[in-house]
């Protein structure tokens, strides 16, 4: 027979057991009995099974009641599948309330991808609503970034600095997939750089810088990003440098540098062929040498061979000591030789 020890001991471990799994539930209680009371009930098993799933079901129903109260039908199934996926519920569901009270249609589907779009950057769901709602202004150029102004060149050669604000809304049907701020402070400034472009003069930038803003927003900019533009305002327009003439003075500068180089390659060449032809006067003189070396050799053979006599020989030196004479009373010969 079971000693009555063994039974106290088994009744000792069933209530602690049953005492350990009441205050477990009851830690659901609280939660369960606020979801009834706010008429977004959700189930007791539901609460359990969500706990060993790891999700925090105070979020969920507190998000479900948030929900209900607006007038919104949301399941915790649908909130639980959007925490498992990464999102932010009570976020989420309050851009669609507020989404509601402005009219905009945004269902839970697209809330839950913008909010899963804007995760780890600066944006949130909430924000996009808003901005959707109460249009943002966009300074164009940023002027976080290194550059105050947005720079373009008429077609003078005046530079033109202009600062632009570009109003827009989020467009929730493009804003997932579209492209951000960026985008937008980028195209701006290029429309705005090509508008001065074609301006034939900086004083008609000047005396109507709304010109700008209208070339600009008829060019569609906005397409293909989460914002639609709505106005582009010119902030601010000031006078730059006169790219024109500094251009024209360094295409001076070049011209000069090249016809200095093409001189020096002249001179250089006129210098060479100086060289060449005193080289070709030596060696011309070198073989006048050479000639008159000859002529002794030749009087020597023709004494051999009898075509000279001797008084010849000294008739030829008569004349030319007579010839001499006359060079040196009439200076021609020292201005030889300084010639030579």
């Amino acid at each position: 027979m079971i000693s009555n020890t063994m039974i106290t001991i088994a009744l000792a471990v069933v209530g602690l057991i049953g005492l350990v799994v009441f205050f477990y539930l009851l830690s659901f209680f609280q939660t369960w009995l606020k979801a009834v009371l706010a008429r977004a009930t959700v189930g007791f098993a539901t609460l359990v099974a969500m706990r060993l799933r790891g999700v925090p079901y105070n979020a969920v129903v507190d998000a479900k009641i948030t929900a209900v109260k607006a007038g919104i039908d949301l399941h915790e199934g649908q909130l639980e599948a959007h925490y498992l996926a990464g999102g932010n519920l009570l976020p989420t569901v309050q851009a669609i309330i507020a989404a509601k009270k402005a009219g905009i249609s945004l269902d839970w589907e697209r809330a839950c991808a913008i909010d899963l779009a804007t995760k780890g950057s600066e944006k949130s769901v909430v924000e996009a609503v808003r901005t959707s709602v109460d249009p943002k202004v966009i300074d164009c150029p940023s002027q976080d970034g290194p550059k105050k102004t947005i720079d373009g060149v008429a077609k003078d050669g005046i530079q033109v600095k202009a600062k632009a604000r570009v109003t827009v809304r989020t467009n929730l049907d493009r804003f997932v997939g579209g492209a951000k701020e960026e985008t937008i402070i980028a195209r701006v400034g290029e429309g705005i750089v090509t508008t001065i472009g074609s301006a034939d003069s900086y004083k008609t930038v000047l005396e109507s810088p709304d010109s700008i803003s209208r070339v600009v927003l008829d060019r569609g900019l906005d397409v293909g990003t989460a914002f639609e533009i709505l106005s582009i305002d010119i902030a601010d327009v000031d006078v730059g440098q006169n790219v024109g003439a500094m251009l024209q003075e360094a295409q001076a500068e070049a011209n000069k540098n090249m016809a200095q180089a093409q001189a020096e390659i002249r001179r250089a060449a006129a210098v060479a062929l100086e060289q060449e032809m005193q080289a070709r006067v030596q060696e011309m003189r070198a073989k006048v040498v050479e000639a008159e070396a000859q002529v002794p050799l030749a009087m020597a053979e023709a004494f051999r061979s009898g075509n000279l006599g001797i008084m010849d020989y000294y008739k030829m030196k008569n004349v030319e000591s007579d010839t001499r004479m006359r060079d040196s009373i009439s200076g021609k010969g020292e201005s030889e030789k300084d010639a030579k």
